[in-house]
């Protein structure tokens, strides 16, 4: 590719697109990376960084009251968000300088720009001074990742979405949440536990779509026994602004008062403008850029990897596809990520591990499987007084006896099934898990101690 002036040229510098070019360049390709945000895309800025950081703030307030039961006598509880706010800024400029000096070291050359791609060999980056410069690439890869989207309804103005919520001068009293995704739930448990009152909506009969019943109901329960009030098959179809803040009017009339109201209706491939359509990428119906199993799309020579392609949107999904595309295109070793059996979890409070098939999805795919589950109280909650409760369960093909699915609810849940999901990997049985001695005392052993099915 000696014509080129790259073997790789990488448009967004998030996870998927910073681990493509380290891992290119480290295979010898000679690879430029372009970003016209930030390092680090949306999970180091505005999503799994600095929302985990705010959940592990807003449970303290739990933390706090359960210290009674053990003997502990906690003092003035104060809570102040500029604290917090500020801090998780430090740390994320922290890791933006990271991601700058793994892409230094690899040798990748930096372009903080905005890319576009011209032709399938060229792409242009416009830089903050209005200069332009055109390179050429052996080959070109879309990481751009994914962006809010809002309905268009009207008064949407007066709404923020996740990305704003990260930067609020102040807590608002009152907060409305709109959506029923992890982002939503997740948003409302940061808040509800920050001390705003919180009410979240949902057009749907039932929230996080997608995730075992069981999961959901589950975590509905725990929602609105901590006090934020959930109400589904509700919908604004306005948004006002009065002098003593905002007002949605639902659909079915009623009206929701809030300081701040916060959309959390979906994301969307940020594909948009980056001169797909004039070179003949196939985009889907949702926008998405269209991939074969090894990222390539449908011009030989343009790759995309990540939220971009709207396959599984996880950060660690659009790294193993990175990684895949490295071998593929330099490392001689053809290598398509592996989409199966992806373990995710949802920072709500209680937080939420999942990985394989729902218990509908099993019914479906196997025929005849066994369920099995439990929920619980806590041992820490016999001193603390706490009424939470976890749910674990095991899903397992009666044919073979293997483990398809695991879901729970509940502390360190994600902790917790990132193990399981290693086990699943490696199709492991009911048999194996019987097998399995326990650590004793913990919540996790409850997933090797499991005898009789529920159905």
């Amino acid at each position: 590719m000696a014509e080129y002036d790259f073997d790789l040229f990488a448009i967004g510098a998030g996870s998927g697109g910073v681990r493509a070019a380290r891992m290119s360049a480290g295979l010898g390709a000679r690879v430029a990376i372009a970003e016209e945000r930030y390092l680090g895309g949306t999970c180091v800025n505005v999503g799994c960084i600095p929302k985990k950081l705010f959940v592990y703030a807003a449970h303290f307030r739990e933390d706090f009251e359960d210290a009674a039961g053990f003997g502990w006598t906690v003092g003035e509880r104060r809570f102040d968000w500029p604290t917090l706010r500020a801090n998780k800024d430090r740390e994320i400029e922290r890791l933006n300088r990271v991601y700058a000096g793994l892409l230094d070291d690899a040798g990748v050359e930096r372009f903080d720009g905005r890319a576009r791609i011209v032709d399938p060999h060229t792409v242009e980056i416009e830089f903050e001074t209005g200069e332009r410069r055109r390179v050429s690439a052996g080959n070109i890869l879309v990481a751009t990742g994914g962006w809010p989207s809002l309905p268009e309804i009207e008064g949407i103005e007066h709404a923020i979405t996740s990305n704003e919520a990260f930067e609020l001068e102040a807590l608002p009293r009152r907060a409305l949440i709109v959506g029923g995704g992890y982002i939503a739930v997740e948003f409302a448990g940061i808040l509800h536990g920050l001390g705003v009152d919180v009410v979240q909506l949902y057009r749907g009969p039932l929230f996080l779509r997608g995730f075992d019943d069981d999961v959901r109901t589950t975590l509905a329960d725990e929602m609105r026994r901590k006090g934020i009030d959930l109400r589904f098959e509700s919908n604004p179809a306005k948004i006002e602004k009065t002098p003593a803040g905002l007002v949605a009017t639902l659909e079915d009339g009623s009206r929701v008062e809030a300081d701040r109201i916060l959309y959390a209706t979906g994301r969307r491939p940020l594909v948009d403008d980056l001169g797909l359509e004039e070179v003949g990428v196939e985009r889907n119906a949702r926008g998405a850029v269209v991939v074969d199993e090894y990222s390539r799309t449908s011009v030989p020579s343009i790759w995309a990897v990540g939220d971009a392609t709207d396959r599984i949107n996880l950060t660690p999904v659009a790294l193993a596809e990175a990684m895949a595309l490295a071998k593929t295109l330099f490392g001689g070793e053809p290598t398509r990520a592996d989409h199966e059996d992806v373990p995710s979890a949802v920072f709500s409070q209680p937080p939420i591990g999942t990985v394989g098939a729902t218990e509908q999805e099993a019914w479906e795919r196997h025929g005849d499987v066994a369920i099995y589950r439990s929920r619980f109280r806590a041992l820490k909650h016999t001193l603390s007084g706490r009424d939470e409760t976890t749910m674990m369960k095991l899903i397992v093909e009666r044919a073979g006896e293997r483990v398809v699915g695991c879901h729970m609810v509940g502390p360190d849940a994600g902790e917790i099934v990132q193990g399981i999901a290693i086990a699943m990997k490696c199709r492991a049985t009911k048999a194996q898990f019987d097998a399995t001695i326990g650590i004793h005392p913990t919540a996790a052993e409850e997933f090797v101690t499991m005898r009789e099915p529920v159905s």
